[in-house]
């Protein structure tokens, strides 16, 4: 009689986890594929074998009680040696009867992604849009189910409606058995008598529908936003996966967004720069009212405060900033010239000397705002 205790190497009190990791310690370095010496191969056998009949309840319980399952010299895994135990001594319980049995005919289906296209002031303050998606839905008329209605399925006739057939192959390892779908049913169990003809016992068909969706306040090009359930319905009218809608906004022609703050440019007379006024600005809150103070520079930055885009997270908005364009008269005539005149020898600039600086104001000092000014 075997003693299948010794070939694994424990105690006759191990158990079924320490009779797995025994074998799978002994597997690895006893395989033909790692070691391909003839007593190697022996010994594989013996510990296969072995890890037969201790891993299984009622064949460790006859050996322990004294009848060998393997006496009068049968040899390798023996006809009820699966290959799936195997994949379960390497790699875990389970690992071997992921698809075992029939398999469902409802599965989850797929998430979906789409763009929207928005309005800057869409992002500023939020909007609720439309949206016309083509996905695939129920079927209306056999409801998910897949067969023609007023007809049913019938078990297959090639499994048995195990969805899986078994093949029992003769190798250097003795007899091992594989599990594989079963081609005719497609691994379910069950044929369609009647497929239905709307969706071809799909379960599901494709349609346009559309869905109202409201964009939050602060989004910005690339935000996605998830709408749970509202993807592609699954196979055998499974639970539909996410929409994902993923959001552009369109540039605008005044307001560029940096952040949550909108930037935009002001263009001053001369004048206007040099004695100071208030201009009126059209925003995205209407009409507002812009102090430019006397001796304001080109590319000077002004704030009006909360008038940028709401931020996405958290409360509040961002700020407007308006960026000074000072505008240099180009045609003068003969009275606008002379008064210029008159100004230049009053502040005696009739011959000014240049002077070089570090940076010109015009469009590092723009740059230099952008980030500076709040």
């Amino acid at each position: 009689m075997n003693d299948y205790y010794q070939d694994l190497g424990v105690s006759r009190d191990a158990s079924p986890e320490d009779i797995k990791r025994a074998y799978r310690k002994k597997a690895r370095a006893l395989h033909p594929d790692v070691n391909p010496s003839p007593e190697a191969e022996e010994q594989f056998k013996k510990v296969s074998q072995a890890y037969d009949v201790l891993s299984d309840a009622d064949k460790r319980r006859s050996f322990d009680m004294g009848s060998d399952p393997y006496a009068g010299g049968a040899a390798g895994f023996g006809q009820g040696f699966s290959f799936s135990d195997i994949m379960d001594a390497f790699f875990g319980a389970g690992a071997g009867q992921a698809q075992r049995g029939p398999r469902s005919r409802q599965r989850r289906g797929q998430d979906a992604l789409i763009r929207l296209d928005i309005d800057l002031a869409d992002a500023v303050f939020g909007a609720e849009k439309e949206l016309v998606i083509e996905t695939a839905v129920v079927c209306s008329t056999c409801h998910g189910d897949g067969a023609q209605p007023g007809t049913s399925r019938r078990t297959c006739d090639v499994c048995g409606g195990r969805g899986e057939i078994q093949q029992v192959q003769r190798s250097f390892l003795g007899q091992v058995m594989t599990t594989r779908p079963c081609v005719t049913c497609q691994g379910y169990g069950e044929v369609l008598v009647s497929p239905c003809f709307e969706c071809s016992g799909d379960g599901r068909v494709r349609t346009r529908r559309t869905l109202k969706i409201k964009v939050p306040a602060g989004v910005d090009t690339g935000t996605r936003i998830q709408l749970g359930g509202e993807g592609e319905v699954g196979q055998g009218g499974g639970p539909a996966g996410d929409l994902y809608v993923e959001v552009a906004v369109r540039p605008h022609a005044t307001f560029q967004r940096r952040g949550d703050d909108l930037h935009c440019t002001v263009e001053l007379p001369m004048t206007a720069a040099a004695l100071g006024t208030t201009v009126k600005l059209d925003t995205f809150d209407g009409s507002n009212e812009l102090e430019i103070k006397s001796g304001t520079q080109a590319g000077d930055a002004m704030t009006l405060r909360g008038l940028g885009v709401t931020h996405l997270r958290g409360t509040g908005r961002g700020d407007l900033i308006i960026h000074a364009n000072v505008q240099t008269p180009t045609r003068l005539d003969e009275q606008q010239e002379e008064l210029l005149r008159q100004l230049a020898t009053l502040r005696g600039e009739e011959h000014p000397a240049g002077r070089l600086s570090p940076a010109h104001p015009g469009l590092l000092g723009k740059l230099r705002d952008a980030f500076k000014a709040k």
